[in-house]
């Protein structure tokens, strides 16, 4: 079938190791994309002869409220009932959880703050501008995301699906004991269970020197396949095939189990959601700069909200489940706080034209 030849292995490495130091490909897509938007605001800025110093302060502003946004943003949308309770790892933004979400709200708030203390200029000015490059910026987070192997989509029968191995190696590695490498190779196998046409991958799992035969073999055949069983629906990225047993082998005085087991096949939604916001920004920034008559303040900042969060709202429907409570919701997390943002949008598309249209000089 077509799936069974475009499935796509994705276990690429999260960063680089530069010594003791690993430069992760989340951190450098992040800072790439506001170093591209930053490009971007100055040639705006300088064409409309714009003081090139409040370039540095919108900067700081955008960039301050993403990061302390977002984080909260996933506190108080996904997991407040946890960090409720220890609210001592909310500062703990290096071990992941972040909401464009709430990064948007913030950056809003943030904008409305630069509009009063340096630009002076109205708050819709200064939005109609910045989310141009807030576009961009959310096409690099996304590509950081893929890099991550996380926010993936659901689970898939289709032409594009993708298997996430870095997720399951991650987990077994931090979980088992003894443990010092997990690897998988493709077969040419498949396994259809539930409606789902599994792919099948040789899992190798290596322990440290001088272990015990006994508990590597129980741990690849009971300990390890209970805990992937076990996982949550939506987390889980690799299950064990059914029946199979592994083969212990040594190499180089360490014990090696081998055994097959299913990659979860799902939609590649990160690599979806860049090129939407990708498109969003040329849309954005073609409307910006080839129009005779800008359009009236507000009109780009309602378009960029309509654009990207109902864009969002429908890509949602092929996400898993970022937390286990969104299974109970007619619509999940994401697509509840996208509803407001696009009605948002709406508002001031289609709002009274109170401000005139700046002329664009060409």
């Amino acid at each position: 079938m077509l799936s069974t030849l475009l499935t796509f292995t994705w276990n690429m490495p999260q960063g680089i190791e530069i010594g003791a130091f690993t430069l992760r490909f989340y951190s450098l897509l992040f800072a790439l994309g506001f170093f591209v938007g930053y490009l971007i605001m100055k040639r705006i800025f300088q064409k409309e002869n714009i003081p090139i110093e409040w370039l540095d302060s919108l900067l700081t502003y955008v960039v301050i409220a993403t990061i302390i946004g977002a984080r909260l943003g996933h506190v108080f949308f996904y997991e407040w009932a946890y960090y409720s309770q220890h609210p001592g790892e909310i500062l703990k933004v290096w071990e992941g959880g972040l909401a464009s979400h709430g990064a948007a709200i913030a950056i809003i708030l943030a904008l409305i703050i630069f509009s009063k203390r340096v630009s002076k200029k109205s708050v819709l000015w200064v939005l109609d501008r910045a989310v141009i490059t807030i576009a961009l910026a959310g096409c690099f987070i996304r590509l950081g995301n893929m890099a991550n192997s996380e926010i993936y989509g659901a689970k898939a029968n289709s032409a594009i699906e993708t298997v996430y191995l870095k997720p399951a190696q991650n987990r077994i590695m931090n979980t088992f004991q003894g443990v010092e490498d997990v690897s998988f190779t493709k077969t040419n196998e498949r396994f259809e269970t539930e409606g789902i046409n599994y792919p099948v991958y040789t899992m190798a799992v290596t322990f440290v020197p001088n272990a015990i035969e006994e508990y590597a073999k129980r741990s690849v055949d009971e300990q390890i396949p209970n805990y992937l069983r076990n996982m949550h629906i939506d987390n889980q990225t690799v299950l064990p095939k059914p029946d199979a047993t592994s083969e212990l082998i040594n190499v180089n005085n360490a014990i090696v189990a081998q055994v097959q087991v299913l990659g979860v096949p799902r939609y590649p939604t990160q690599v979806i959601e860049a090129l939407g916001y990708l498109l969003i920004f040329i849309l954005l920034f073609t409307l910006f700069k080839k129009t005779n008559i800008r359009f009236a303040q507000g009109r780009i900042f309602g378009l960029f909200l309509l654009t990207v969060f109902g864009f969002r709202f429908f890509v949602e429907f092929y996400k898993a489940n970022q937390v286990a409570f969104e299974s109970y919701l007619q619509f999940n997390m994401g697509q509840n706080l996208s509803i407001p943002l696009v009605a948002l949008g709406l508002f001031f598309i289609f709002k009274p034209n109170h401000v005139k249209p700046e002329t664009v000089k060409k």
